[in-house]
């Protein structure tokens, strides 16, 4: 077994989510320079996992996050209700009047095409939920007395200020103590890092969750910025990965760190803004197992698709305990996520098996 989840009957949540939810001004198909127009989506690294096992695998999940109180927070959660995941433990702090002291954050996001890449402009400084701090959450009630069989959080939250490293540090340690299941998306963004010490901060505050973390989610540059691993041969210039020495790399991570049980990675290799080579693996048991193969994958908006790709290895390894099956619901997850516009994905849980089943592209009549 490789993880020995607490029984469904005994828990009000399968899984609940630590993180910033932003609302999402999209351009469309001009840019954000030149737009006149903007759609508005919510969008959060860690809430989008939760989003994603609510709306496609059809799980119970909730988001823990907090926001200013006025029509800007107010419309964000309408998203979150439209997308089903509960609402009962966001944090709502009184609103100044002009967001002096605590606001909502923004997130502005155009999407590239071919030699074009995507872009993104956060407006998130003194937002409600970087302000959390450890005491403003009852953990004990959400993990002991309602019950949660997964928690999921990640390094964009624990970025957000210094207080929101020692919140995660607090859930997790609580999640451990009630046998929640742990899992962390690294999440290296280095925009977050730089001006609150850059990438020694970032490994200071992830080395210190990392012992609580069950299934660590990252790439190649998330393991080397936030826990200081290298992989032997790579060369940060090169195209290519180095998937020998990248392999050899995460036999490395789970001997420092024996409590990650599952390390999942995607694998994606960029022809042009709109052409990937997508695919992942799963270090799990002393074994690597590499998930399906995308090659030439089209993409409408990429944004996203890595927190889906979180959900469907969730979703397996909640339903199958499997490490195969899960990497491969993820692959197909975060690349149905990316056909789409928005950071969330529109995808049934009948479409991801599809594609995991070897389905072509072909009118579905």
């Amino acid at each position: 077994m490789l993880l020995n989840l607490r029984k469904k009957e005994d828990c009000a949540f399968d899984m609940i989510a630590l993180g910033e939810i932003m609302l999402r001004l999209d351009p469309g198909d001009t840019r954000i320079k030149t737009t006149r127009s903007f759609r508005a989506w919510e969008g959060g690294g860690e809430y989008n996992v939760a989003r994603g096992l609510r709306r496609c695998f059809g799980l119970k999940t909730a988001v823990v996050t907090a926001f200013a109180d006025n029509e800007v927070g107010r419309l964000i959660e309408d998203f979150i209700l439209q997308g089903g995941v509960d609402t009962s433990f966001i944090k709502w702090v009184e609103y100044d009047g002009i967001g002096r002291t605590v606001r909502n954050g923004l997130n502005f996001t155009e999407r590239g095409f071919g030699i074009r890449g995507a872009v993104g402009v956060s407006d998130r400084g003194n937002t409600a939920v970087s302000q959390l701090k450890p005491g403003d959450i009852d953990w004990d009630y959400i993990f002991g007395t309602l019950g949660v069989r997964w928690l999921h959080t990640g390094g964009i939250f624990a970025a957000l200020s210094e207080s929101t490293a020692e919140v995660v540090i607090e859930a997790v340690k609580a999640a451990k103590k009630y046998g929640t299941i742990v899992s962390y998306d690294l999440n290296y963004r280095p925009s977050l890092w730089k001006g609150i010490g850059g990438k020694a901060r970032a490994q200071e505050v992830n080395k210190t969750i990392a012992p609580y973390i069950d299934v660590m989610i990252g790439n190649e540059e998330d393991f080397t910025a936030c826990l200081g691993f290298e992989i032997e041969g790579n060369d940060e210039n090169l195209k290519e990965l180095n998937l020998d020495g990248y392999v050899k790399m995460l036999g490395n991570v789970c001997q420092t760190y024996p409590n990650f049980k599952v390390i999942a990675t995607t694998l994606r290799t960029v022809k042009s803004a709109t052409v990937n080579d997508w695919s992942a693996m799963v270090y799990a048991d002393g074994k690597v197992t590499m998930g399906m193969q995308l090659p030439g994958l089209e993409i409408y908006d990429r944004v996203g698709g890595g927190d889906s790709f979180a959900s469907g290895l969730i979703y397996g390894l909640m339903t199958y305990d499997d490490a195969a099956k899960a990497v491969n619901y993820g692959i197909a997850h975060g690349a149905l996520a990316m056909t789409t516009p928005g950071d969330t994905s529109t995808a049934s849980c009948k479409e991801v098996e599809k594609i995991v089943g070897g389905a072509s592209a072909r009118v579905d009549r």
